[in-house]
């Protein structure tokens, strides 16, 4: 009787120890056609492994990554897309930067900063007006969203 414990490491597990098995005989088989067949084989059988990735859209060139990780990058196939290689399928992605200034009312938001910029270098009298009134409004508003006590329009 073989346990799991004894047989080789499972690589991809959403595929099983038989599509595993599966390409590690395509390692073995000398004819280079008859390997390339046996590969769009296999390919269709983990397609129907995994209905729910159809919907994805490269899910061939996904499913043919598959195949050449878990046959360690060794098969020598032709693929209708790039051969990945070990350095690209584990890269990791460069860390995001973080803004380094901070809001000047990070209180009431940095929308509402972008807006006061606006409004500052905005020249029409009229649509300055506008943009105070619109600015006055929301912090009145955030303001009645915090507190109980209602709040005077002269003290925005």
């Amino acid at each position: 009787m073989e346990y799991n414990t004894t047989r080789n490491h499972l690589i991809m597990r959403e595929y099983g120890r038989h599509i595993q098995k599966m390409i590690e005989y395509l390692l073995t088989i000398e004819d280079r056609e008859t390997r390339q067949r046996n590969a769009y084989a296999v390919i269709e059988l983990m397609g129907f492994l995994n209905p729910h990735l159809k919907n994805v859209e490269d899910f061939r060139h996904k499913l043919w990554d598959h195949l050449f990780l878990v046959s360690d990058f060794k098969l020598d196939v032709e693929s209708p897309y790039p051969i990945p290689t070990r350095e690209t399928l584990r890269a990791r992605p460069k860390p995001l930067p973080y803004p380094k200034r901070y809001p000047k009312f990070s209180h009431l938001g940095k929308n509402l900063e972008l807006v006061i910029n606006k409004a500052l270098k905005e020249e029409n009298p009229e649509k300055r007006q506008g943009f105070a009134n619109a600015v006055a409004y929301y912090m009145k508003l955030a303001y009645n969203n915090w507190h109980k006590e209602t709040v005077h329009d002269d003290v925005i």
